[in-house]
């Protein structure tokens, strides 16, 4: 092996030490999670976060976010402006070293921030290396200064160009089309949502986004500003305002355990779901972690200390699990920790184990004060836990009998599942699909050694206005459960699912392209998120794109997935070109329907991911829920997105 090696010139100087900017754009994703749309969108939230890191310093309160006509975006804030002398060590300006030196930044200086967000402080200088062109501009020292870059590299030192009175840095940088190959047009609603979030997780701070590529009626460039006064109270008044309140009063507090500061928002609704939400120095925390930990373990004692000492549970003859004190509860924890350890290179989970007791016992003195100043809530709130208590019950019986006929435990399979013959989940893929005729037209178009078809009877249950037991009994979501092979449910956690067993790592909704399919995939989309949101967190489940049309002249014929396609090919081919629409999948012959949504060489799959989980509750609890006017009016202003069939 060795002299092999050593013939084709194996030698010290086969070995690569990258240097930080070339390694970066070398595996760009290690640095920003993917270079599709999600790490796209990242690019923005890096060079915010340098902002905000200002404005936790206590130096900065505005900021602006541009999205340019070319794509291109501008960060500007009123800080402190970064630093231009020189540096000792790297012999430039400070403002290279930032901008071009990997880990470089105030954030490692605990004199500079005493907490920062940011992804593993990769920053501004991540944002450069994957820019085909970064213009920095400096306020400060009565002074503008300039300097930039080209995919990371100097364009020239840095300069003054001009004289200031004021302080503050301006980013402009444009993704560079040789790392993001898939698309480099940002989605303005993405951008406002984490925006917004921003600004409730920063009360005080104003952050306006505004879109130069698109114009309203008025003729003004799209944008909002974003500003809350009270923080985290305001932000749980916004995600819970479809849902129907339990009490008045949004229960809130802040303050600082042991070193750590701790704000803490809560309220009880009349739904079945627990939402919560939780942040490390404003990024969004997916897996939870310890400050999670903190909050049920405060919660559970505080109001099951009360129910106890109430008599209200005397006539209980079960115990009261931790999940009934959080039904129908949406809250949001958002710690700011010096030196945050986090699980996992994408920071979704909180580690540092001082955490727990900071947020337990603030918590706990939260709503030990709120529940004797509001006595007829806490009544309210008890007996909502009583109720979850009792349908927790009747729902364990229903998911043991889920769990019954789940292949493991030896109940076999549904019989309407059509089974792959391919033993390695990893390599199998299982397709959703509305109706028995699709399913049937399915089943004749698969591969039948790598896909299983799984035909679903009309609308499945809307989970969203449902108690847990009456979804587990249900005979549509049992069959789901049963085919996938997954179990759901532990002591701790009744939700909690096991993936051990899924018996496919792609799952496939596949509805019919109008009206009726979108809403049965939005109805199933509900259940995945409200009951099994680890197959999307973990990138398992997928939406079929069938084509809308088939534009056929003569022996020539192509596909169309919308108008736009559809137009160019009845130019492409001429007059006289047939076009057949496709009303359902039912339609199409299995070729057909094998040739343009299920070849794993010519579809395309939607993968489902969520961006942010908070505004992904909200828009599940406006579309699913029982209150009308916020779903009409987002069907209005979206309606310019819906092709409506007559």
């Amino acid at each position: 092996m060795s002299e092999e090696l050593n013939k084709k010139g194996y030698s010290a100087d086969s070995i690569q030490a990258l240097e930080g900017m070339e390694h970066v754009r070398m595996r760009p994703s290690m640095y920003i999670g993917d270079v599709g749309v999600r790490g796209l969108h990242h690019l923005v939230y890096e060079v915010v976060d340098n902002s905000i890191d200002e404005a936790l310093a206590g130096h900065c309160d505005t900021i602006t976010v541009t999205i340019n006509e070319d794509n291109s975006i501008t960060v500007t804030d009123n800080g402190r402006g970064i630093p231009v002398g020189m540096h000792k060590k790297e012999g430039v300006s400070a403002l290279e070293v930032v901008m071009t030196k990997i880990g470089a930044g105030g954030k490692f200086d605990k004199d500079s921030y005493k907490v920062s967000g940011g992804l593993h402080g990769v920053g501004v200088s991540c944002v450069n290396a994957l820019s085909e062109h970064l213009k920095a501009t400096v306020h400060r020292e009565g002074k503008i200064w300039e300097q930039e870059y080209e995919r990371g590299k100097t364009q020239y030192p840095v300069k003054a160009i001009g004289n200031a009175t004021d302080t503050g840095t301006i980013v402009t940088f444009k993704p560079d089309a040789e790392i993001f190959q898939q698309t480099r047009e940002y989605n303005y609603d993405t951008l406002a949502s984490r925006m917004r979030e921003l600004a409730y997780l920063n009360k005080g701070i104003t952050i306006t986004l505004t879109d130069k590529r698109n114009k309203d009626e008025k003729g003004e460039f799209v944008g909002e500003t974003f500003h809350s006064e009270e923080g985290l109270k305001e932000f749980i008044k916004f995600l819970d305002g479809n849902r129907e309140p339990l009490i008045a009063e949004v229960i809130a507090m802040e303050g600082e355990k042991n070193g750590i500061p701790v704000e803490v928002a809560m309220v009880y609704n009349t739904s079945f779901n627990e939402n919560l939400h939780s942040y490390v120095n404003n990024i969004n925390t997916h897996e939870g972690g310890t400050h999670l930990s903190g909050f049920r373990r405060g919660l559970t004692n505080t109001l099951k200390k009360y129910a106890d000492g109430s008599g209200m549970l005397d006539k209980l003859k079960f115990e009261i699990s931790g999940d009934d004190f959080r039904e129908g509860l949406t809250a949001i924890v958002s710690v700011k920790v010096a030196e945050p350890q986090f699980e996992g290179q994408t920071k979704t989970k909180l580690g540092n184990r001082e955490v727990t007791a900071a947020v337990s016992q603030a918590v706990s003195q939260m709503l030990e004060d709120y529940l004797e100043e509001h006595p007829n809530d806490a009544k309210t709130i008890v007996q909502k836990v009583i109720l979850a208590a009792q349908a927790r019950h009747a729902a364990r019986k229903a998911r043991e009998m889920v769990q019954r006929k789940t292949v493991m435990s030896g109940g076999g399979l549904p019989g309407k599942l059509s089974d792959c013959s391919e033993q390695d989940p990893e390599k199998c893929e299982v397709f959703l699909v509305e109706g028995d005729s699709a399913g049937g037209t399915a089943k004749q178009g698969r591969d039948r050694n790598f896909q299983a078809i799984l035909p679903l009877r009309g609308k499945i249950l809307n989970v969203e206005k449902a108690m847990q037991h009456k979804v587990f009994e249900n005979e549509e979501i049992r069959n789901i459960f049963t085919a996938l092979g997954v179990t759901i449910g532990t002591e701790e956690d009744s939700k909690a699912l096991n993936l051990e067993k899924l018996r496919y790592h792609k799952i496939v909704i596949m509805c019919d392209a109008d009206v009726d399919g979108s809403h049965i995939s939005t109805l199933i989309l509900t259940f995945f998120f409200r009951y099994m949101k680890e197959l999307i967190e973990n990138g398992h489940v997928y939406i079929a794109t069938p084509p809308l049309y088939l534009v056929k002249k003569g022996s020539k014929k192509s596909y169309a997935w919308d108008d736009k396609e559809r137009d160019a090919l009845v130019e492409q081919f001429g007059g006289g070109a047939g076009i057949q629409r496709y009303k359902g999948l039912g339609e199409m012959n299995a070729e057909q329907l094998w040739d343009t949504t299920m070849n794993p060489e010519f579809r395309t799959l939607r993968q489902v991911t969520i961006e942010n989980g908070g505004e992904a509750d909200r828009i599940f609890s406006m579309l699913m829920g029982d209150d009308v006017p916020p779903r009409r009016e987002f069907i209005e202003k979206n309606a310019i997105y819906a092709n409506i069939d007559a």
